[in-house]
């Protein structure tokens, strides 16, 4: 009798929750700590399912340190057969907003449309203690939404 995982199975560490300080170093831990549970799980992410998780741990934390001015948020990260969702809460009820990105440099406005971009499906939850920012990665790369 064999004791291997089914392919389709979710096995090592297939979840996290981290609360983060609000300081410029909590995107970089963010990503540190998402390519830790990436490296965990099996089967494997594909590259481009890796890399679009990575970034969009890495927008979401940033998003909410730059825009909210709250003291911390809390990065969540859930492996499922087949998505890996990130979710990203914080005290600020305030959405994020679609906006021109500013192609001069100084003012952003890209991140949200990316992450839109990249995951399968995207949702924000607003409740009376703030919000979570949520986005679904397909584990093959591609979204499926």
């Amino acid at each position: 009798m064999s004791s291997a995982t089914a392919p389709d199975r979710v096995s090592a560490a297939p979840s996290l929750v981290v609360t983060l300080e609000n300081c410029p170093e909590a995107a970089a831990v963010a990503r540190d700590v998402a390519g830790d549970l990436l490296k965990g799980l099996g089967p494997p992410l594909d590259r481009d399912a890796s890399d679009a998780v990575v970034l969009i741990v890495s927008e979401l934390v940033t998003n909410a340190v730059r825009h909210t001015g709250t003291p911390t948020c809390t990065l969540s990260l859930t492996a499922a057969a087949d998505t890996v969702t990130v979710s990203v809460a914080d005290s600020s009820p305030v959405p994020p907003r679609e906006r021109n990105p500013d192609v001069r440099g100084e003012g952003g406005g890209f991140g949200w449309p990316m992450v839109r971009r990249l995951a399968a499906a995207t949702s924000v939850e607003t409740t009376a203690r703030g919000k979570t920012v949520s986005a679904v990665v397909a584990r093959t790369g591609r979204a499926t939404a």
